[in-house]
């Protein structure tokens, strides 16, 4: 790990070629996960539900929310599957927690029942989506080992309550920041808001940069870290950093940055601007 000046310099050495060899293995699986079945890319359509009963284009039924319950009705021959089960007629199917969801079958297609921002969505999902079919990669810098930076995570004495806007206009996401993260690039210290990763102690840093909206997508990327040590010292892989679903469908409502986490130097590392969006 290195606070040094980014070089041009990649693969010269067998630590260059190894880490090289890592990361193809990581970005490997990371393809895969973009191209799964029912992944973010088998996506067909974003549905708001509100207090009327509402149908919606290729969806049984009609939808509604009350006192924070999604509710369904579905006629005699309509049918979908919740909890292993067919279900018929008028059916409260539960009640959301802010970023968590459920599913429901119908035949291939998977609805996605969530709430995001305080509303609830329904997110069909369809194997043979053509945004899906088409995919092929992520366009990449070329790994180097120089973007692997050394930084110190400093826990709050209490998580604090961060909102942040949306790619969807007039949303609003709130998260609760465990502490911040701090490193040197370029002869500068640079600050990061970090919220709860997905694995146990882990981070995740939310972010743009100087390259945003040029090589990289303009709204934010994604950061993985791995739990601190006891010093809390932690590893900014920024070869690791990737799009949110919104760099790839409008169908999205992914979180914008903190904004102190909008770096005003350059990141060349990471995934850049998908060919969905070129």
């Amino acid at each position: 790990m290195t606070t040094a000046t980014i070089t041009d310099t990649v693969f010269r050495t067998p630590e260059d070629q190894e880490f090289a060899a890592q990361w193809r293995s990581w970005h490997q699986r990371r393809l895969e996960d973009l191209s799964a079945p029912y992944g973010f890319m088998a996506v067909t359509a974003l549905h708001w539900i509100t207090r009327d009963a509402k149908a919606f284009a290729g969806l049984p039924g009609q939808w509604w929310e009350h006192d924070d319950w999604l509710y369904v009705e579905l006629n005699g021959v309509e049918t979908l599957v919740f909890n292993g089960a067919a279900i018929t007629g008028v059916h409260k199917l539960g009640s959301i927690a802010e970023g968590d969801s459920f599913t429901l079958g119908l035949g291939e297609i998977i609805i996605e029942a969530a709430k995001r921002g305080g509303k609830y969505i329904l997110r069909p999902r369809h194997p043979q989506n053509p945004l899906l079919q088409s995919f092929t990669d992520v366009p990449t810098f070329e790994p180097d080992i120089g973007w692997v930076i050394e930084g110190t995570f400093t826990r709050f004495l209490e998580p604090r309550e961060t909102t942040v806007g949306a790619v969807i206009k007039g949303l609003k996401h709130v998260y609760r920041a465990p502490g911040k993260v701090t490193f040197e690039l370029y002869g500068r210290t640079h600050t990061l808001t970090a919220f709860n990763g997905f694995t146990e102690s882990s981070l995740t840093i939310l972010f743009t940069d100087a390259t945003s909206g040029k090589t990289t997508y303009a709204a934010n990327r994604s950061l993985h870290i791995d739990a601190p040590d006891p010093d809390g010292k932690v590893s900014l892989d920024f070869n690791r950093a990737v799009n949110l679903p919104c760099a790839f469908t409008d169908l999205a409502t992914c979180p914008l940055p903190p904004a102190r986490n909008r770096l005003s130097v350059a990141i060349t590392a990471g995934e850049k601007i998908p060919h969905e969006r070129s």
